[in-house]
């Protein structure tokens, strides 16, 4: 847990749960605070296998996975390559194009294509499909660094907010329509959450804001387009070779009832306010039965 990206505070909320419940289960488990010194660490405490709750940066994009990997640790989740792919979007959403996933129109905006001075106005790196537009990171998580931009005027700042977090920047088109959040354990879809924010989008502050955020499960939707939802998350999984447990978002159209991939989690958060738990739960899986299935996943997934 813990750890050096942007959703370090997060990530120990999520390690310090896991930890409670693994102890309550009776399991021998240690905290680690991930540091440079992490494979000291793993040595020193004797570890035998790893439950990640490392969230962002190396803890979800593969580079974790792959250390494990190399000092033959098994852990829980998703390997080096699924956990890189969703980490992207970019890549992420070629991968569910390719497989005839629903995904909103985007492009990617460089910031070595971003340039300023006469005539260099927005318009050079505006997309094509009509506003709002979503302007994310490529690579961040927890809806850091994202904008809602309903001006074109207001693409550059928006931008500029992005590129802190990384060299590449997602700008999407709008969809209105419902959140949908599907919970994949293993090969079997738990169940979903429909998010309905107070905020204008579901962004950090009402992810991680008891109150700010109401949690409708199961969703208040038709339920054809549901189980529709739910068999589109498990292909996502699948499209990507996920393990373990994962989120999948979607926005599902207001008028088509079309839904669309917004991005896959493949560590999603364990805290008091988390997706994951609460769907789980809807499905009969209390907080501790879904640490230990998730355990029993990484086992198998070694075997």
């Amino acid at each position: 847990m813990g750890g050096l990206s942007a959703e370090r505070d997060i990530s120990i909320r999520s390690g310090l749960a896991v930890y409670q419940g693994l102890q309550e289960l009776g399991y021998n488990v240690v905290l680690v605070d991930v540091g440079r010194d992490i494979v000291d660490v793993i040595k020193k405490e004797k570890v035998k296998i790893a439950f990640l709750a490392l969230h962002g940066g190396t803890g979800e994009n593969g580079a974790i996975q792959g250390l494990l990997d190399v000092i033959g640790i098994p852990y829980t989740g998703s390997g080096v390559l699924a956990s890189a792919l969703a980490m992207d979007k970019e890549a992420s959403k070629k991968i569910f194009l390719y497989h005839g996933l629903n995904v909103a129109p985007f492009i990617v905006v460089q910031r070595s294509t971003k340039k300023s001075g006469p005539g260099k106005g927005v318009s050079q790196y505006a997309p094509t499909f009509p506003l709002p537009w979503v302007v994310k990171p490529c690579t961040e998580g927890s809806s850091i660094g994202v904008s809602i931009v309903k001006e074109e005027s207001d693409l550059k700042a928006c931008l500029d907010k992005a590129f802190a977090f990384g060299p590449r920047v997602i700008v999407e088109k709008f969809i209105k329509g419902r959140e949908l959040h599907i919970a994949v354990l293993g090969d079997r879809v738990l169940g979903g959450v429909e998010v309905r924010p107070s905020l204008e989008f579901y962004n950090y502050e009402a992810k991680y804001t008891s109150g700010l955020t109401e949690y409708i499960i199961p969703p208040e939707i038709d339920e054809a387009v549901y189980e529709n939802t739910k068999s589109m998350a498990l292909k996502t999984f699948q499209a990507l070779g996920c393990a373990g447990a994962a989120r999948v978002d979607f926005i599902v159209e207001e008028s088509s009832h079309t839904p669309y991939v917004l991005e896959v989690n493949t560590l999603p958060g364990m805290t008091a306010t988390s997706l994951l738990p609460k769907i789980a739960g809807s499905a009969g899986m209390d907080f501790k039965d879904l640490i230990e299935e998730t355990l029993r996943l990484a086992v198998k997934e070694k075997e």
